[in-house]
């Protein structure tokens, strides 16, 4: 192999020997640095070395664009590699994933809320139930929509204020600050809020696209717990009668019918949560308008069935063997209505109601009616607590749907409902 000074008149002076389709040239000084030529006229500057017992060719570049002085200089580069058994065509490309790499950290570290936020939603979607999505959508809403009911411009929901942070940005500090203000004017939607970011964080945590971009833990900080609102289960957990209407105006716009008719029968029969969930269509008897509820303490009690309820029922589409049933529960009926109704009575502007809170709501709402104790602890499904009910006063059917009639006409009436039951011969008139 014969080798020879490059210089700039001996590079111009080589050419491709005739017949071949390359020819190399190689340079006395600087060691593996050769210059190729092709049949088309070609001349570009080359490395070759041995590594781990083979040859190795790089392609320096076109002599057009690289003076000799680089060329030798890059030769040296990598010799000094091939030299310490680093293969520079691995090394570049490490290199060159590096800063792919560090281009997609740095687009990672951009995204914000709104941005994973969108692709949260759609890939939990068909994992939640409609009311559940909805919420979501709600909660986070811009706002600025026209309403839909009423006049003027929807509110932006609770999360609408954090959908400009980056999720690199999403810290401690500013969830806690986010969280005091939203629950000073609506705490009942920032509880909610907290609970749907809290999911999401873990969430983001668990996917790859999108792991490590919050710090970890960040929801369950000490100032967050603090900030975050506290549940009012006790004290004025049970709906007012001037709350009536604005409440059934809420459920009632649940867009899943069988969420806010489940809701409504809670409120309505002041069953427990989930006695009502687990009411079977073999249950219900249009006909003689009554429930066949599995009480928790007697086994089995039979309530009346009032008119706007039984309406609600009758409506609902008979998908299984439950009247509240879901296509998304793994049991097959309603299993988590807790969402639907704090999202509902956060558009609402209530307080916090808990679901018991709708059947401590009915057994204070019967007062107004004058109801007899007796009568709403035999709906309601109460241990009788007087001697004379011990031992045991059990009221007919028709007595106990007297009194039902007529507490469920009162709250429509209270709630601006207008409804017309269908005429029927157990149909009761109240005065």
């Amino acid at each position: 192999m014969k080798r020879e000074n490059f210089t700039s008149e001996r590079v111009a002076s080589f050419n491709c020997e005739p017949g071949k389709q390359q020819t190399l040239f190689w340079d006395g000084k600087a060691p593996g640095l050769g210059l190729r030529t092709t049949a088309s006229g070609a001349k570009s500057f080359i490395f070759e070395s041995r590594l781990h017992g083979k040859t190795l060719r790089i392609t320096i570049g076109d002599v057009r664009t690289w003076t000799i002085g680089k060329a030798q200089a890059e030769a040296t580069r990598l010799k000094s590699l091939t030299d310490q058994g680093i293969d520079p065509r691995q090394q570049e490309a490490d290199k060159r994933a590096a800063r792919e790499d560090a281009k997609i950290e740095a687009k990672r570290k951009e995204l914000t809320f709104a941005d994973v936020w969108s692709e949260y939603l759609i890939a939990r979607h068909s994992k939640w139930s409609d009311g559940h999505y909805e919420d979501h959508v709600a909660l986070s809403s811009a706002g600025g929509e026209k309403k839909k009911r009423g006049k003027g411009e929807t509110a932006p929901g609770p999360l609408a204020a954090l959908r400009p942070i980056r999720l690199s940005d999403l810290s401690a500090e500013k969830i806690s600050r986010w969280l005091e203000k939203e629950a000073t004017t609506r705490p009942t939607a920032a509880a909610l809020s907290y609970r749907l970011l809290r999911a999401f964080i873990r969430w983001a945590e668990d996917t790859a696209d999108y792991k490590g971009l919050i710090p970890a833990d960040v929801y369950n900080a000490r100032k967050v717990r603090e900030a975050l609102p506290k549940s009012q289960t006790k004290e004025g957990d049970s709906l007012q009668r001037e709350q009536l209407a604005v409440w059934f105006e809420s459920v009632r716009n649940i867009s899943n019918p069988i969420a806010s008719a489940y809701l409504q029968a809670l409120l309505l029969t002041g069953a427990r949560r989930e006695e009502m969930a687990a009411l079977r269509w073999e249950d219900v008897d249009f006909q003689w308008r009554s429930l066949t509820i599995r009480d928790k303490v007697d086994g089995i009690r039979v309530i009346p069935l009032p008119p706007y309820l039984a309406s609600l029922l009758s409506a609902l589409a008979r998908r299984n063997e439950w009247v509240f049933s879901s296509l998304s529960a793994k049991g097959g009926r309603i299993a988590e209505p807790r969402y639907a109704h704090m999202a509902a009575i956060a558009r609402a502007g209530l307080p916090h109601i808990s679901i018991h809170g709708l059947r401590r709501s009915f057994g204070t709402l019967c007062e107004w009616v004058e109801m007899p104790s007796g009568i709403a602890a035999q709906i309601m499904g109460h241990k009788p607590s007087a001697l004379a009910e011990k031992h045991y006063r059990r009221r007919p059917l028709d007595l106990l749907r007297m009194w039902h009639d007529k507490i469920e006409v009162w709250v429509l009436k209270q709630a601006a409902i207008e409804f017309v039951p269908a005429q029927s011969r157990l149909m009761v008139v109240n005065s």
